[in-house]
């Protein structure tokens, strides 16, 4: 083949003999322009050679006037008035008249709305739809999309009611205010690459809207790997093009099997070079409402990674209070210390396992083991590590526990980075590595789970 094509004439020389056959031009004609063009040519290339070759300026959207794409750690003012979340949770609450909404609906909406009122007790769901409310009343979209997004998962969300008479949709987000702006909420085809691929480009025209794409089950992002590596983690690096997309992967060990447990973590955390992605584990529904808000109120772009939860939507430990979201901002890192004088082992951890660790220390009575909490994974916390571990300084047992197999979650990631600042030895606590994330079996599970627990802060009392 290859020495048939270089016997073959080149494309214009063929062209230029059919031109002749034809009698369109003369032998003069084609010569002359043959020599035009290599003229031109040659005229350009003496041109770049002679001048330095500067890159051309990086063009945005004109929305994108006044964002930058480096990190800082600074809290981001993300807190909102004890009278605007009042008010929008009675606005969240109100149905149209006529609307003939299903009666456990209707208890749900009544029961987040009481928890607002009395100040206590606000799940992750309802921490999720302030945040929300708050961003479009003050001028921000939301845009939503996923395979079960509107109603979620776990039959969380219901950011969209249908009347059990008409069938008609009634969406409290869009009932807001006048002034608002706009709320987007779409069940997405289960085509993880397709819609995710699609939600980048548009998080590339819209800076300034909270553009979120929720996987069913965080595995499911498996599926869309080669925008994750192409595109999202690079694309600043590659070219220098930013975005605020947020991913939102449901992840934590239930029992469930190796395709409902693990959004992959260590494969995130893989990724995180230059200040490229955001990475983040929240375990408290106020955490989490302001992580959603700064993202779009700080004035750079990251792409930013959750891993959500599931059975911490409906944990009662894991509420907040209402102060909780009126001031303050995203932390970076919980330190759920005790006596820090007679402390003798610290517990690093980040996400859901958190509560049965602190669950087994209150059964156990056990004041001398501190939990501190990573909540943010990438960019690495080493400031605010820093200030917390200080306060432990006559400690000698620190431990890092998680939930994942050793070779997974964030066991590699934090291992150099926290020996770098305890500057002691850090034991593992976890499972065993492995070829699948989880086990298939709910009663292998729960031994696997129980052995981690005792070995991290101890047996369960004996009653």
């Amino acid at each position: 083949m290859y020495e048939r094509i270089r016997e073959r004439p080149s494309p214009y020389k063929i062209y230029g003999e059919q031109l002749l056959a034809e009698k369109v031009v003369n032998e003069d004609e084609i010569k002359r322009i043959e020599a035009g063009i290599n003229q031109v040519l040659e005229e350009s290339f003496k041109t770049m050679k002679e001048k330095q070759c500067v890159l051309p300026r990086v063009q945005f959207y004109e929305e994108w006037e006044g964002l930058q794409g480096d990190y800082s750690h600074k809290p981001a003012r993300t807190g909102v008035a004890k009278k605007q979340l009042l008010a929008l949770a009675r606005m969240l609450n109100q149905v149209p008249k006529d609307f003939s909404l299903h009666s456990k609906l209707a208890s749900l909406l009544k029961k987040r709305l009481e928890t607002i009122e009395n100040g206590a007790g606000i799940d992750w769901a309802n921490g999720e739809v302030l945040a929300f409310a708050s961003l479009l009343t003050e001028g921000h979209p939301v845009r939503l999309s996923g395979q079960d997004s509107r109603r979620g998962t776990f039959s969380q969300r219901h950011s969209s009611l249908v009347d059990t008479q008409t069938g008609e949709t009634f969406v409290p987000l869009e009932s807001l205010d006048e002034g608002q702006a706009r709320f987007y909420a779409y069940d997405s085809l289960l085509s993880e690459v397709g819609v995710l691929g699609f939600e980048y480009g548009y998080s590339l025209a819209q800076p300034n809207c909270l553009i979120m794409w929720e996987a069913q089950f965080g595995d499911f992002v498996n599926n869309a790997q080669a925008v994750i590596d192409l595109y999202i983690s690079s694309g600043q690096s590659k070219w220098q093009r930013l975005n605020g997309l947020v991913l939102l992967l449901p992840h934590g060990f239930e029992g469930m099997g190796p395709e409902h447990s693990s959004a992959r973590l260590e494969r995130f955390l893989q990724l995180c070079a230059e200040g490229n992605i955001q990475v983040c584990y929240p375990t408290t529904p106020a955490q989490y409402f302001h992580l959603l808000r700064r993202q779009v109120k700080r004035d750079f772009r990251k792409p930013l990674v959750v891993m959500t939860p599931k059975s911490l939507l409906r944990n009662p430990l894991a509420v907040s209070n209402l102060s909780d979201f009126t001031k303050g901002s995203f932390q970076e890192v919980l330190d759920h210390g005790t006596n820090k004088k007679t402390c003798h082992r610290i517990i690093f951890c980040s996400g859901k396992i958190f509560y049965e660790l602190f669950q087994r220390r209150q059964d156990l009575k056990s004041p001398d083991i501190s939990i501190i909490r990573l909540e943010q994974f990438y960019p690495f916390p080493y400031k605010q590590l820093e200030e917390v571990i200080a306060k432990y300084s006559r400690t000698e047992e620190w431990y890092w526990v998680q939930e994942e197999p050793e070779n997974m979650g964030g066991w590699n990631f934090v291992r150099s980075r926290l020996a770098s600042l305890v500057h002691k030895h850090l034991k593992y606590v976890g499972r065993d590595e492995a070829a699948s994330p989880a086990t298939g079996f709910h009663n292998i599970y729960k031994k696997q789970q129980a052995a981690i627990i005792e070995e991290a802060v101890g047996p369960p009392p004996k009653k």
